[in-house]
């Protein structure tokens, strides 16, 4: 049995708002970026799809639907030098 479409109204990159529906995500692989910084911080970062709007009556210029796609950065510090942590030099 198909899930009710949901419809919602979002904010367009213009501020006018438009119509939508609100995609499920079945499926996720959200995968981490490691780098290693200058000041020798080692960080892992990815980010998260929190929600998936397909938008109403619009399409790209090779005819695919177009989403508004609402993320969230997730940031860890693997490890930082001992001269950037609080309470260092006291």
């Amino acid at each position: 049995m198909a899930k009710e479409e949901r419809k919602v109204t979002v904010p367009g990159p213009d501020g006018r708002p438009l119509q939508g529906i609100d995609m499920e995500i079945e499926e996720s692989s959200d995968k981490w970026s490691e780098m290693k910084l200058h000041d020798g911080t080692r960080l892992r970062i990815k980010t998260v799809v929190t929600q998936v709007i397909r938008i109403d009556g619009v399409w790209d210029p090779e005819g695919n639907p177009a989403y508004i796609v609402k993320t969230s950065p997730v940031i860890s510090i693997l490890s930082a030098p001992d001269f950037l942590k609080r309470g260092a030099g006291k």
